[in-house]
């Protein structure tokens, strides 16, 4: 059975917190979002501005957690006044009668390489299988995207084959995805 949050919960391991994005995360939103790599690899547009940022974190973020659409959070990184916003996950693309989500994640580039992407995978994929009673949780992630692939194999996903042509970027090309999905049954936890 799913059970959805009543509020954005707030999820903790070691460094790592998941939690609501907050008013003070928007400059940061908006730099990191700067990055080449993330418009290359995710659906944030190349012109993505301060009002993008705004109302990701002032609209789409709570009215998709209300709508129970989307799970979005933020991840710092740190601990007290030392933790920094370090990037985006969520569950998306949900399928709730069918208990099936997908997680979706982009990182600052100084947090990229360092293991806080694949802690905080791990983090929110035990919280979807333990809390929210996902059956499978998926990701879908540009083929070319080597180092997000290996997050995802590294945070016990298995890769389960390629989508030819599956997702159409900005400049109008249609690409390749790889298809990775971890389920309840063989998920070995944090």
């Amino acid at each position: 059975m799913i059970w959805w949050p009543t509020e954005v919960p707030t999820l903790k391991h070691g460094l790592i917190t998941l939690r609501a994005p907050q008013e003070s995360d928007i400059p940061a939103i908006f730099e990191g979002a700067q990055d080449p790599l993330i418009p290359i690899f995710t659906r944030i547009p190349s012109n993505y501005s301060m009002a993008n940022a705004e109302f990701y974190v002032r609209e789409r973020s709570p009215n998709a957690f209300a709508n129970q659409t989307e799970l979005q959070l933020a991840l710092e990184y740190g601990n007290g006044n030392d933790a920094k916003f370090a990037g985006a996950f969520s569950f998306h693309s949900m399928d709730l009668r069918e208990h099936v989500g997908e997680i979706g994640y982009w990182l600052c580039a100084p947090m990229r390489g360092k293991g806080i992407g694949s802690s905080a995978t791990k983090l929110l994929t035990n919280y979807g299988f333990e809390s929210i009673g996902f059956e499978r949780i998926e990701a879908v992630v540009n083929v070319e995207n080597i180092a997000s692939r290996k997050l995802l194999e590294k945070s016990g996903y298995s890769l389960e084959g390629i989508m030819r042509k599956k997702s159409r970027k900005e400049d109008g090309t249609q690409i390749d995805m790889a298809l990775y999905a971890a389920t309840r049954e063989d998920w070995q936890g944090l």
